[in-house]
């Protein structure tokens, strides 16, 4: 089950080839990889620190405030993304960003329900 929730770093894995070969602009790539690895291990710290907790606000405040952060930091990535690299980057990069959050998505949306009944 451990593999399904890296789903979402196969499909970037995958993509890089895709981004060579149709001539893609690497720039939106590179950026989209590593601010979704930063977002992502963001999540995971969060993830952590709330296990932790036992005060529900402090375990809401942090998931939370770190989905609205990292959504945020991924929209910032991408607008910036275009602004400096120019229009077809950002819209690669906003491409890109969709399908990978579609990923884990719906890979989360799949598994975490038999991931909760089993701890049970």
């Amino acid at each position: 089950m451990y593999v399904a929730y890296r789903l979402d770093f196969v499909l970037l894995a995958v993509t890089l080839p895709l981004f060579l070969v149709a001539n893609l602009p690497m720039s939106a790539w590179l950026v989209v990889a590593v601010a979704w690895s930063i977002q992502r291990w963001v999540r995971a710290w969060a993830v952590r620190r709330a296990e932790t907790t036992d005060d529900p606000r402090t375990l809401v405040g942090l998931l939370a405030g770190s989905l609205i952060g990292r959504g945020w930091f991924m929209a910032i990535s991408i607008f910036a993304c275009g602004m400096v690299f120019g229009d077809r980057a950002g819209l690669c990069a906003a491409v890109l960003t969709i399908a990978l959050f579609t990923v884990l998505f719906t890979v989360e949306m799949l598994f975490k329900p038999f991931e909760e009944a089993g701890s049970k």
